[in-house]
């Protein structure tokens, strides 16, 4: 088929890439010419996993395509996926203004038989919104469906390739059967198609979102009252999780949650139940818990030094919001910083991906290290924030050697309690005992 995606940010260019690589001729649209001749050279403006040798190899044979010219992208296409940002006004709810502009964009250059297709996350009724302005814009009735992504910043291609399902939301039987052929080759292991209104298929994506959201806040919370009553967060989350009714999935402590979704869609959902007088009490709860939580490690350490912290050097391992991604939007460890800042301490990061995004905000605010360990240098303490896999397994005699002192707060539980009893630091996590290992290692000698 013929595909044009509107906007190549991160769900658009994974979109567009996949579509791609499963054999269709795809053509992504967007108006920043600089990103456009940056994609048309195979380079990818942010990472992902795989994501720049799929776009490499789709352009190199010819399947993928970048312009910002509207026409060359519509024209030709059979479907046009809008995939532009629907950032968070300050009330909560969806900024559409991209999404409209596109919709005006596109209209003129519609086929009779395209189908527009909304892949961005929109308020409920968005597609009957659509469905008007081009009814206005061309004269005549135009099928607009809905087909919510659901990708993993870091394993997204994993997830379009193999999804646990495929969402639309049509009105016709035609559209739900041209989407079903589109998705074919990534629902060969039975993986379900799932045919709704698009009304559902909006709701769908951002419930998907807030409950996976509210999961990780109810576990952080847990893990603070475990704290207070000496329990252990590690113990409960396995005797919880073996429910399988509950499951483990989104049920580890930390500092909270960020990114592009889960932040944004939690206040969405709940602007659209107070838009329409009904409150949802539970996501605003889920809100405040995660913004509580972002700085739990923060008073963790402003406890430890008795509010002394000016001055003081603390290493921070750790900036995207989560591993395997560059994305900082809302990350946690931004939390941190600003309130370390704040405290005029001088602040030593380390991320494998996330450091010129974190440099672009703080710039010579912060210093920037080549390495963990570099970044841990005469640090008077060390804090974790994002589970990368480099961060797992330190030699934790180096680390020691490198360090002023030999603290450690961990807002990801990384390491094993009973390991960290050997290892010579003082070590503070969620939801779990603090461990002094500084009192066997000193008795030793």
């Amino acid at each position: 088929m013929k595909i044009a995606i509107v906007g190549t940010g991160y769900v658009g260019l994974v979109t567009g890439t996949c579509l791609a690589d499963s054999g269709n001729d795809v053509t992504c649209l967007d108006v920043d010419e600089k990103k456009v001749a940056v994609l048309k050279n195979g380079n990818v403006p942010f990472y992902e996993p795989g994501l720049e040798e799929l776009v490499e190899r789709n352009v190199k044979v010819g399947r993928l395509h970048f312009t910002s010219d509207t026409h060359e992208a519509i024209a030709a296409a059979e479907i046009v996926f809008l995939a532009v940002g629907t950032p968070p006004t300050a009330t909560g709810s969806a900024d559409l203004s991209a999404l409209q502009a596109a919709v005006e964009s596109v209209a003129q250059y519609l086929g009779e038989e395209t189908v527009v297709i909304t892949k961005s996350t929109v308020p409920v009724g968005t597609a009957a919104n659509i469905e008007q302005r081009l009814l206005q814009a061309t004269g005549r009735v135009c099928q607009v469906a809905s087909n919510p992504e659901f990708l993993k910043e870091g394993a997204a291609i994993e997830d379009f390739q193999r999804p646990d399902r495929v969402v639309v939301g049509v009105r016709a039987p035609e559209v739900a059967e041209k989407l079903r052929r589109l998705y074919l080759p990534f629902l060969r292991t039975e993986r379900p198609f799932l045919v709704m209104t698009p009304e559902s298929a909006e709701m769908t994506k951002y419930v998907a979102n807030s409950l996976l959201a509210t999961k990780i806040s109810f576990i952080n919370e847990v893990a603070n009252l475990c704290e207070r009553m000496e329990a252990d967060v590690d113990d409960v989350r396995r005797g919880i999780g073996h429910d399988s009714r509950i499951g483990f999935s989104f049920l580890f402590p930390g500092a909270g949650y960020g990114g592009s979704c889960f932040p944004k869609d939690v206040q969405a959902l709940a602007a659209m139940a107070r838009e329409r007088s009904s409150e949802f009490r539970i996501l605003q709860a889920v809100h405040e818990a995660n913004i509580r939580q972002k700085q739990v490690l923060g008073k963790k350490i402003e406890e430890f030094f008795d509010g002394d912290l000016a001055g003081r050097r603390i290493a921070l391992w750790g900036l995207a919001f989560k591993p395997r991604t560059d994305d900082v939007r809302d990350a946690p460890a931004l939390e941190l910083i600003n309130m370390l800042l704040a405290a005029q301490v001088k602040i030593r990061v380390f991320d494998p991906e996330a450091m010129g995004n974190v440099q672009k905000l703080y710039g010579s605010q912060l210093e920037y290290a080549s390495s963990p360990l570099d970044a841990a240098a005469d640090a008077d303490a060390l804090a974790i924030v994002t589970e990368w896999g480099d961060f797992r397994r330190p030699d934790f005699k180096a680390l020691k050697a490198a360090m002023a002192s030999h603290v450690i707060f961990d807002g990801r539980n990384l390491f094993d309690c009973s390991e960290m009893l050997s290892s010579g630091f003082l070590y503070y996590s969620i939801g779990r005992s603090v461990v002094d290992g500084r009192i066997k290692c000193d008795s030793s000698g």
